[in-house]
């Protein structure tokens, strides 16, 4: 008898939705360091979020060191988290990269000549934009990474608190990155020394439309 090696989809939508449900942003963070195995692997499954012709724009750096962490915070307004965190995780695209990456990141699975093709359009489609409007598409897909990065640290145990307020400039100096990459976030990450706000949202009718 076959066995299905997949999990059902209630079973799926219902962890997914636990994550979703009882996620929230914490400040304080237990000193324990997380096991470069788990950091690795959750990096990975956040990889696997989608983005358009899987270009997986999205690159990551993690914060351990304290003296980095320190210069970090000093970028980020002084945020305290990133000091009390065990880490934290700088989410940045670069379409320089993904351009030159492209034909790896098609999937092999397809045809030659759709592959051809699909590197041709990719391409086609970003030689007439300027590098501001080609880092502006790359950041939008990897917000999607960055959902994707707080849902699986949630279902996994581990706490995150994701920052938009520091300077882009000073974050990229302080750890090499290219002048032309985008910072949609940082997220520091650890195991929580507090139970934080509980998550409130504004009525789901307020948010939505069928038509």
């Amino acid at each position: 008898m076959r066995t299905n090696i997949i999990d059902p989809p209630t079973t799926r939508i219902d962890a997914a939705a636990m994550a979703a449900d009882h996620r929230r942003s914490i400040r304080q963070y237990e000193s324990t360091p997380i096991p470069q195995a788990d950091l690795t692997e959750l990096l990975r499954l956040a990889a696997r979020a989608p983005s358009a012709f899987n270009a997986q724009p999205w690159r990551f750096v993690v914060v351990q060191d304290p003296a980095l962490k320190a210069a970090l915070s000093a970028a980020a307004y002084g945020q305290q988290q990133i000091l009390r965190a065990p880490a934290t995780i700088v989410l940045y695209s670069d379409m320089v990269d993904a351009l030159d990456r492209m034909p790896d990141s098609m999937h092999p699975d397809m045809p030659q000549d759709k592959r051809d093709a699909g590197v041709e359009s990719f391409r086609a489609t970003f030689a007439n934009q300027s590098e501001a409007e080609r880092e502006t598409w790359g950041q939008a897909q990897a917000n999607i990474a960055l959902g994707y990065l707080l849902l699986l640290a949630e279902s996994k145990g581990y706490a995150t608190s994701p920052m938009l307020g520091f300077q882009p400039e000073k974050v990229k100096t302080l750890l090499g990155l290219p002048e032309h990459v985008r910072i949609p976030a940082l997220v520091a990450i650890g195991y929580p020394a507090e139970e934080g706000f509980r998550p409130h949202r504004l009525p789901i009718e307020t948010l939505m439309d069928f038509r």
